[in-house]
């Protein structure tokens, strides 16, 4: 079976998550300013996701080499779009949320549900061994 849009899937992934990540990383006020919501009183609490975001970025990168070797690291990207989707959808719909979040929930659950064809696409894959 030809999985070659899983490979093309995770290097945009990868690029998304990262970029985004180098956004907030350098640029945080400049972006909070562009939306017009108020940033937190440190911008640490904006950084340090930045970072972490970049470091998907990353693990995307890896995927994308190999997507049958690293399907492992493929449920915790579906856990990251999981946990974006449900707590910016969730206080959406209940106490209200800034709507610079939005775009990326969105982006973020389409990437959810490929990843989960993906995670499911690989499943038939002989295992091999790593070095």
């Amino acid at each position: 079976m030809r999985r070659s849009w899983i490979r093309t899937l995770f290097v945009i992934a990868g690029a998304y998550d990262g970029l985004l990540g180098l956004a907030f990383l350098f640029f945080p006020v400049s972006l909070f300013q562009w939306y017009g919501v108020t940033l937190p009183n440190h911008l640490g609490y904006v950084r340090f996701p930045a970072l972490l975001l970049i470091l998907f970025g990353v693990m995307f990168f890896q995927v994308a080499k190999d997507p049958d070797r690293f399907r492992c690291l493929m449920p915790y990207g579906i856990g990251l779009k999981t946990a974006y989707c449900g707590t910016v959808f969730g206080y959406a719909l209940t106490k209200g949320i800034p709507g610079m979040w939005l775009p990326w929930a969105w982006a973020d659950l389409v990437f959810l549900v490929l990843f989960l064809l993906a995670w499911r696409s690989t499943a038939s894959a002989p295992a091999r061994a790593t070095a």
